[in-house]
This record gives C-alpha cells, sequence and structure tokens, in this order.
C-alpha cells in the first residue's frame, strides 16, 4: 500500500469524523483528529466552499454534497436494485422494519430500509455502522466467513452496546456455528434493547457481503414469530438468487 497523501487522509477523516459524531466544534475535530487547528481551519473552508460540509454558527456538518456521492452510490449499487421489490414485500407482509446490511470490515452498514407501520419501532437510518457481532445481519455475514478470518477481523475486547450482547469470542464462535447450521441469525437485543432481529445472508458476493433482516420488537414476538420471519426470509433469499440468475 502507497503512503496517503496527508492533506486527503484529513480530508476523508473530517468526513468520517462528522458521519460518525454529527456536528462538531473545530475544538472538537481538533482534538478528535490531531490535526493542529490552523491546519484544520484551511481545510474546513475548503470543504464549505465545495458544498462537503456546512457551517452552523460554530459547529460543522456534513454538507448536500456528501448527500448527492452517497445518493449516487446507492443508485449504481446493483444488489439495492435486485432487492428493492423483495424488501418491500418483506416490510408489507409483517409490517416491521426491513433492512439490507452490507459487511465493512468489523462493522455492518445498513444500505438500504423499509419502515415499520408501527409506532413502536426500530431506529435506524441508511449509512448507519454497528458493529457486526452485535446485529443479526452482522452475525448472518461473520457466519460466511472461517473462524480464523473473524477473528482476524473483530476487535479485541468485543464491544458490548447492550447487556445482552455477545462479547466473549468462545460464546461468539459457538453462536456463528449453529447460525451456519440453521441458516439464519437471531439478534435478541443484543443491538437494541427490546428488539428482536432475524436475519439470512443473500447470494450477491462469494463469501456474501450483504444480508436481509426483520427488526421487531419483544413485545410482537410471540412462539411462532422467529420461524415465520426465518421462513420468509429464506424464501426471499431464493426469490433473490433466481432473479440474480437473469441479470
Amino acid at each position: 500500500m502507497t503512503n496517503p497523501v496527508k492533506s486527503a487522509d484529513r480530508t476523508l477523516d473530517i468526513l468520517e469524523a462528522l458521519a460518525a459524531a454529527g456536528p462538531s466544534t473545530l475544538s472538537e475535530l481538533t482534538r478528535l483528529l490531531d490535526i493542529p487547528k490552523s491546519s484544520l481551519h484551511g481545510i474546513l473552508r475548503t470543504m464549505a466552499a465545495r458544498g462537503w460540509i456546512e457551517a452552523e454558527e460554530t459547529r460543522f456538518r456534513l454538507g448536500l454534497r456528501a448527500l448527492q456521492v452517497g445518493a449516487a452510490y446507492l443508485d449504481a449499487d446493483d444488489t439495492v436494485g435486485l432487492l428493492a421489490g423483495i424488501l418491500d414485500d418483506l416490510a408489507a407482509r409483517f409490517g416491521e422494519t426491513t433492512h439490507l446490511g452490507r459487511l465493512d470490515g468489523a462493522d455492518i452498514t445498513y444500505v438500504a430500509k423499509r419502515e415499520s407501520v408501527h409506532p413502536l419501532r426500530l431506529y435506524s437510518a441508511i449509512g448507519r455502522r454497528l458493529p457486526a457481532h452485535a446485529t443479526a445481519l452482522g452475525k448472518a455475514l461473520l457466519a460466511a466467513r472461517p473462524d480464523a478470518e473473524v477473528d482476524a477481523l473483530l476487535p479485541d475486547p468485543l464491544p458490548a452496546l447492550t447487556p445482552h450482547t455477545i462479547t466473549d469470542r468462545a460464546a461468539l464462535r459457538a453462536e456463528l456455528a449453529a447460525i451456519r447450521e440453521r441458516g439464519y441469525a437471531v439478534d435478541r437485543e443484543e443491538n437494541t434493547e427490546g428488539i428482536v432481529c432475524v436475519a439470512r445472508t443473500v447470494p450477491t458476493r462469494d463469501p456474501a457481503a450483504d444480508a436481509i433482516s426483520l427488526s421487531i420488537p419483544r413485545t410482537r414476538v410471540t412462539a411462532t414469530t422467529i420461524d415465520e420471519v426465518a421462513a420468509a426470509l429464506s424464501d426471499a433469499v431464493a426469490k433473490a438468487a433466481s432473479a440474480r440468475r437473469f441479470l
């Protein structure tokens, strides 16, 4: 790998920091990124002039150019287009939040979603990143990889998002083995307390990089819900595989 150009590297660090932390002051970005304030101010001024960031009184936030580039990524993504109708069908059938997620390093990123029809629902947003080991989407995708690759991919220690998150590596390996056996992953309040999620990988790459899921408040989960959702996801994956053959 070639050495990165410092100014370009810093520009990307700023974009990623604002995406993760939200609107931030110059002092907050200086502390977060360890960039001298004078250098940071010059980069921010250039980025603002190009529309990549916007200034709100004393704080900086992402600008419209970032939205336009993100939207262009989704518009050009074949998998998002392939699964659009499938996500629509799942959301209409169950009335629950439906996601398409993609593995990105040790994290899962939401690249498409359909909202629940219920007031009580999971909060999420396209582009949000979460630790893969703490989500059904992520666990389904981690299970598509050998344990040695998973160990190298994930941080140590594993962060906990809720008291239910699996943070023991031996327990996670056992969980991934069970997922491989049954073909789908379940997140039992490991990402968000009160939310249960079921996910399956979709056949877009080898190993799988994408997965679809349904997220359901625990209060609406019955004795048969997980089996019903898992079966519906299996049918959806088969439909996606069939459609992909004709692309």
